[in-house]
């Protein structure tokens, strides 16, 4: 299967900006995605990661603690660290990307840019991503395929001041999360997320190829930055035929 996305991290930049912790997680999630390392392997420990890649017990620790977050690793007292069944309700409780979503759900993701510029911020936005109306947006909306089909329409709104030149890249081969981890140092590491039924315009129906008036399954999210800054407000518009949320509840 071929995924879009950007190639693996496999060894550490020192001289990056980004921290040592998330490379080496980058480097351990992608020998999981990869299937390098299939469900029930069992990781390297710390030590041995702490040699092989000259890093410190604590920088090995975070990376392994993120991949626990992540739900890819779980923990076996006095036994160690193995690679977890990817689960399909992780799209509920992280913020993943689209590519990481459709590749858990054994689609072939594919994107077309179908808006990239700045924009004033419309005050509805700049309460949301608190600042003045009129502030400038880095403005990138795509249109999001699995396995060729038409599914979802993305509309991310970034405050530029953060990131600026963030829309230089290619975002139909890239991620836009990774854009802005590896050139602008910015991680989104919590969100405050809606989610809500809606009928498609015109508009929406012509580019997902369903008639106007076809239930669509509605995202609004706020993603704040390690600086607990509101960076992004992202809308995403879902074909409710094609895509459906699921996540595991316990009494």
């Amino acid at each position: 299967m071929n995924i879009d996305q950007q190639q693996p991290v496999t060894q550490l930049d020192r001289s990056s900006k980004v921290p040592l912790y998330h490379q080496l997680y980058e480097i351990l999630r992608g020998k999981i995605i990869d299937g390098q390392w299939p469900k029930g392997a069992m990781i390297p420990p710390e030590s041995e990661l702490c040699s092989t890649y000259q890093v410190s017990q604590i920088t090995a620790r975070q990376a392994l603690d993120n991949l626990v977050g992540d739900g890819l690793i779980y923990r076996q007292r006095g036994r160690g660290s193995f690679v977890a069944q990817p689960t399909i309700e992780t799209s509920l409780i992280r913020i993943v990307s689209f590519t990481e979503d459709m590749h858990s759900r054994g689609y072939d993701p594919r994107s077309k840019v179908i808006f990239s510029g700045l924009l004033p911020a419309d005050p509805p936005i700049a309460k949301k991503l608190q600042v003045e109306p009129g502030e400038e947006l880095a403005q990138l909306n795509r249109l999001r395929f699995a396995d060729g089909q038409p599914l979802s329409i993305e509309k991310a709104s970034l405050v530029h001041r953060y990131c600026i030149g963030v829309l230089d890249g290619d975002f139909e081969s890239n991620s836009l999360r990774a854009v802005l981890l590896s050139q602008h140092g910015l991680k989104l590491i919590r969100a405050q997320q809606r989610i809500r039924a809606l009928a498609a315009s015109g508009e929406m129906a012509k580019l997902l190829s369903i008639e106007p008036g076809a239930p669509l399954l509605g995202i609004e999210r706020v993603s704040f930055s390690q600086n607990n800054v509101p960076l992004e407000f992202l809308q995403i518009f879902y074909r409710a035929d094609l895509y459906v949320l699921q996540v595991e509840l316990r009494g």
